[in-house]
């Protein structure tokens, strides 16, 4: 395995620039986007992407409830699988680094349907991630103060996701207005964010490190006598309770995806995306592992409905607990910033190609702002008609949740599987001179096809505790992963294949064409 020794200090800025821009070219893209961010904004947009004290702080309850203490083995477990997922990823983000990338990487490597299909799935995926990330507010600003519940008391029925959406909606629209004005003002916000949530990341370690009231061999063997009686004993437990972490770990490849506004993507963004997941595993493996060493009552129920919110206020106190959550809510801000972005650049490379509806509009990008506003106001006006239907359908909305993610991990598939192919074939070539993966490429592609694939059964596995957790049962909901994947994969190829594809082709107002010096003179006519 082989990375590049960095970029050349010797070289000017302008003219890695002019090389990233023809590298753009070869594809056949213009270059529109304005190229202003360096490697901590890429770096950044990658781990607010994965976003680990939203993440922990989200679903650590859910872990616990399903496997106990015990389930924090499913961390290092979904940490080594997408690793195998993100050494592909950075081979494709050095040969491609272009907006979109699990669009253009699954087309460059299955062909424009296999592309098309990646890229709306991530798309659809994106759009209702971007919802469930803003709901995480709900889970956390009540705890901090009760000021944050405008809508009732919190006691009713609906109280609590009436008062998520509507804390989701300003968040989203936020983000919305962020993005729209261009990705320099998204970066240094998301940038800061990450800085304190960092920051943050590591005190909470520290503080936590400093309450331990047992060891490690008690507290990660405990399993609460979970997975009694079940078919598969505590190990089907645990593979109910490792979504909690399967939840957590995807979304890497953002650090790619501003592949044409960054500096040297093809340098770059490989080592953005192996950071970003790798300081992710580390920080939260830490957290979590603290966590259970730290807290009170191993066996609280608290746990299981508290969350890691309960455990950092239980141990630390009210005052330092808080300012803890608050950083939480940080986190969930750039979070949501960074998903948004990330659907933007997807959509607009999907639209710059002819394959979206109104692909003209979409893929304008706005010469004041430097960016693709419409796609901004589109995905923000979707997340929150999304968020919605939480108020009076909560399960319905959680399974929907669920299901988006397991569509990001199919998406991912729609890449590896045809890399694969290609390595088999003999028809893979990494980028000369940039991230490879040599020898270990052929082991590492098998080994992520087959986490892919095994992870995206474990995640769709129509479990009531998972799809219908609350009565009355509805089959519908039991199998809601597979009805609702196959509904939007099904329905939106058969779009594309009967009308869209027939329109594909590079718009040509974004289509690469050699640059003409206008100081030159135009040709004189040929003779007659």
């Amino acid at each position: 395995m082989s990375t590049d020794s960095g970029p050349d200090p010797t070289v000017p800025a302008n003219s890695q620039s002019q090389d990233d821009d023809d590298a753009l070219g070869e594809l056949g893209y213009r270059p529109e986007l304005k190229r202003t961010l360096g490697n901590f904004h890429t770096f950044a947009a990658g781990i607010s992407y994965i976003s680990i004290l939203t993440g922990t702080f989200q679903l650590f309850y859910f872990g616990v409830s399903f496997g106990g203490p015990a389930y924090w083995w499913s961390w290092p477990m979904v940490f080594v699988g997408q690793l195998m997922v993100a050494l592909c990823f950075c081979e494709l983000a050095a040969r491609y680094p272009v907006a979109g990338s699990i669009y253009n990487w699954a087309k460059h490597m299955g062909g424009p349907h296999i592309g098309w299909l990646g890229g709306w799935m991530m798309m659809t995926a994106t759009m209702v991630t971007l919802s469930a990330v803003a709901l995480a507010y709900q889970i956390t600003l009540p705890q901090i103060s009760d000021w944050f519940q405008f809508v009732g008391d919190g006691s009713g029925k609906n109280d609590a996701a009436a008062n998520a959406v509507l804390l989701g909606t300003v968040l989203i629209l936020f983000s919305t207005a962020v993005n729209a004005f261009g990705v320099k003002l998204m970066a240094r916000i998301n940038s800061a964010g990450v800085f304190i949530e960092l920051i943050a990341a590591v005190a909470l370690i520290i503080f936590l490190a400093a309450h331990i009231t047992r060891g490690p061999s008690s507290a990660l063997t405990e399993t609460n006598g979970l997975g009694s009686g079940q078919t598969l004993g505590y190990f089907g437990a645990f593979l109910t309770a490792s979504l909690a972490s399967a939840y957590v770990m995807y979304g890497f490849d953002t650090a790619s995806s501003l592949g044409e506004e960054s500096h040297n993507p093809g340098r770059n963004a490989p080592r953005a995306i192996l950071r970003a997941l790798i300081a992710s595993f580390t920080i939260g493996a830490f957290i979590l592992l603290f966590a259970l060493l730290a807290v009170p009552d191993l066996h609280a129920e608290e746990l299981s409905t508290g969350g890691l919110q309960y455990v950092v206020l239980e141990t630390l106190g009210s005052s330092i607990g808080e300012i803890f959550l608050w950083a939480v809510v940080v986190a969930i801000t750039v979070c949501v910033l960074a998903v948004q972005a990330a659907g933007i650049r997807l959509m607009f490379a999907m639209a710059r190609d002819n394959n979206l509806p109104a692909g003209t509009h979409l893929a304008k990008v706005s010469p004041r702002f430097q960016t693709p506003v419409v796609p901004a106001v589109l995905i923000g006006v979707v997340g929150v008609v999304i968020l919605v239907i939480n108020i009076n359908q909560p399960q319905i909305f959680s399974v929907i949740t669920s299901i988006a993610i397991i569509m990001i991990y199919v998406a991912y598939l729609l890449v590896t599987v045809p890399m694969l192919l290609k390595r088999l074939r003999g028809e893979w070539q990494p980028a000369e001179g940039k991230f490879s993966l040599g020898r270990f490429g052929l082991p590492i592609n098998i080994v992520a096809v087959l986490w892919g694939a095994a992870m995206s059964l474990n995640l769709a596995w129509p479990r009531a505790e998972v799809y219908n957790a609350t009565g009355p049962q509805h089959w519908y909901l039991r199998w809601g992963a597979f009805l609702f994947i196959g509904i939007v994969a099904l329905g939106g190829f058969a779009y594309y294949w009967f009308v869209q594809r027939h329109k594909t082709g590079v718009l040509a107002e974004h289509r690469f064409e050699e640059a003409v010096d206008p100081t030159t003179p135009p040709s004189p006519p040929a003779a007659p």
